[in-house]
């Protein structure tokens, strides 16, 4: 139901993903985990690394289901897709990043120092466990674009 209503609202579009893309998605999610670790960036840039490394993997998710979110707002609807995709039992998580997103818009755009070393450890801890999951879950319900 949720993705038919995002649909009709122009949120999301049908896609037709490949093993390539998702390891091309694989690769920058790689480079934006070992990017947190550099401690000469701000706590600010750390967490902007570390949410868009979340916001690919959710959005790995939805390219396997077979959609895209697209225009504005379009991180938003990848991660209400996430808790479609996956279930209540990770509609938590999908809020913690979702929340992630309104605090990395702010350090983006608004104003910087507004990050805590704790907040950017959090992120990348539950961006981390929340790999293996979508390593998991690809392996066992899409093998086919699987390409590693």
């Amino acid at each position: 139901m949720l993705f038919k209503r995002l649909l009709d609202e122009g949120k999301l579009k049908t896609h037709r993903t490949s093993a390539t893309e998702i390891a091309d998605l694989l690769k920058i999610i790689e480079r934006d985990i070992n990017d947190t670790r550099l401690e000469r960036l701000s706590p600010d840039r750390r967490f902007a690394i570390a949410y868009n490394a979340a916001l690919q993997l959710a959005t790995i998710l939805l390219y396997c289901k077979g959609y895209r979110a697209v225009g504005a707002g379009h991180h938003f609807t990848v991660f209400q897709a996430m808790k479609e995709i996956l279930g209540k039992e990770y509609n938590e998580l999908a809020d913690y990043f979702d929340s992630c997103r309104s605090k990395r818009n702010i350090t983006d755009y608004d104003r910087a120092g507004e990050i805590s070393e704790t907040e950017v450890k959090e992120l990348i801890d539950e961006t981390l466990k929340f790999k293996a999951f979508v390593i998991n879950w690809v392996k066992k319900n899409y093998s086919i674009f699987w390409a590693k």
